[in-house]
């Protein structure tokens, strides 16, 4: 007999899907979250008869439970772990580990290293359709389907929200057993069409809804969101470049996803302060009470920065002539160069001491310090307007 406990997202399901297409009736699988798992590592090794094989991937025990696995695994050499979070590393000191982040294909996730594991044990066939739902996950969990716009691997993701995890195993299990490649029904691209466009009007509304804070070292935007965190969490760091991270509240579970589009940023040690973990540009954890008192009561009182104007036709970021910020204060900011080289940014009129070396430099500086956002254009041309006046009246009086 085998016993699979696995993480409850699409990574870890999909070892459990392995695991069926391995073993069929002779795995338990238990999907578990972070914090659940070391309560079933421990039901385990209490109950069992030492004759079950133990298989863990996508999570990691905590030390305590490294202690007995290893007593497990001296007395009866039935463990796997397969792990390829940055965060679970030491647990390659053991026989029964092996945290792989990365090999010759690219970042690697659970499911691909344990679908390694079973050919190489020769305890599941190789097919290309398995090999193709394998390259999906893996493509997804490390984010790798956006720069390679594999979007099936982002549909397959959605499908796994829209149904149960039950439902999910047993529409994979038939595809994968009786097609000779991986593809969506026709039902389902349907669903998954109006699930694309749901998403779309869900992310329109969070960022509406993001305020920024300087946590440490680190700038960051946190939103309340229960929903679509991979990819709310990137577009909001694409339209947010000033800002590190950001950081996704689930009140409901009580938990914080972080994402980053940064390379020189990583959130999962940023998780990691607070008892979780996870991948450099993706992580997470449970909301203690310290990340309770960081990211919402501290933050709770912090006004939404209003978005940049999408339709401008005069106040348009980039050109020489000057593009005009605002912000919660109602300070007004210019930022020009003024020889096409350096880049200027006048507060309330008043130039600023810093220089900067392009446009970009000097938003990103803007944005992190004054929290501005770009007017639209009526508000633009008001303003030139009302300088316009202030020369002529000026003029006038001279």
């Amino acid at each position: 007999m085998y016993k699979l406990l696995s993480h409850n997202d699409l990574d870890g399901v999909g070892c459990g899907i392995l695991a069926k297409l391995a073993f069929n009736d002779k795995v338990k699988i238990r999907y578990n979250s972070i914090t659940a798992l070391d309560r079933e590592i421990e039901f385990f090794l209490e109950n069992d008869q030492q004759k079950t094989f133990l298989f863990i991937t996508d999570l990691s025990p905590n030390e305590k439970n490294e202690k007995r696995i290893q007593d497990y695994y001296q007395a009866t050499g039935n463990v796997q772990l397969l792990d390829h979070h940055k965060t679970a590393l030491h647990l390659n000191q053991y026989e029964w580990g092996k945290v792989l982040i990365e090999d010759e294909q690219g970042l690697t996730s659970a499911t691909s290293l344990f679908y390694q594991y079973l050919v190489t044990h020769g305890l599941l066939e190789k097919t290309e359709a398995i090999s193709e739902f394998v390259e999906l996950v893996r493509q997804y969990d490390t984010w790798e389907w956006e720069k390679n716009g594999n979007f099936q691997a982002q549909r397959l993701n959605a499908l796994f929200f829209l149904v149960s995890i039950e439902e999910f195993e047993e529409k994979m299990l038939d595809r994968l057993k009786t097609n000779n490649h991986f593809d969506f029904d026709e039902f389902e691209k349907k669903i998954l069409s109006m699930e694309e466009e749901k998403i779309e009007r869900y992310i329109r509304r969070k960022k509406r809804e993001l305020v920024q804070t300087n946590l440490g070292e680190f700038y960051a935007g946190i939103v309340y969101a229960e929903s679509y965190h991979s990819e709310l969490g990137n577009e909001l760091g694409k339209e947010n470049v000033h800002l590190d991270y950001i950081a996704m509240m689930n009140m409901g579970s009580k938990k914080i996803s972080f994402r980053t589009i940064h390379d020189h940023i990583d959130v999962s040690s940023i998780a990691a302060q607070y008892g979780g973990g996870g991948h450099q540009k993706a992580a997470g954890c449970s909301l203690t009470v310290e990340a309770y008192k960081q990211f919402v009561l501290e933050t709770f009182h912090i006004e939404p920065i209003p978005e940049d104007a999408k339709r401008n036709r005069y106040n348009i970021k980039g050109t020489s002539f000057g593009t005009f910020y605002k912000n919660l204060e109602d300070e007004v900011f210019l930022l020009y160069t003024n020889n096409e080289i350096d880049w200027v940014i006048e507060k309330n009129r008043i130039p600023l001491e810093q220089i900067f070396s392009s446009f970009n430099e000097a938003e990103w500086f803007l944005k992190r310090n004054y929290q501005a956002w770009l007017v639209r254009d009526d508000v633009f041309v008001d303003y030139l307007m009302k300088e316009a006046n202030k020369v002529r009246h000026s003029n006038k009086g001279m």
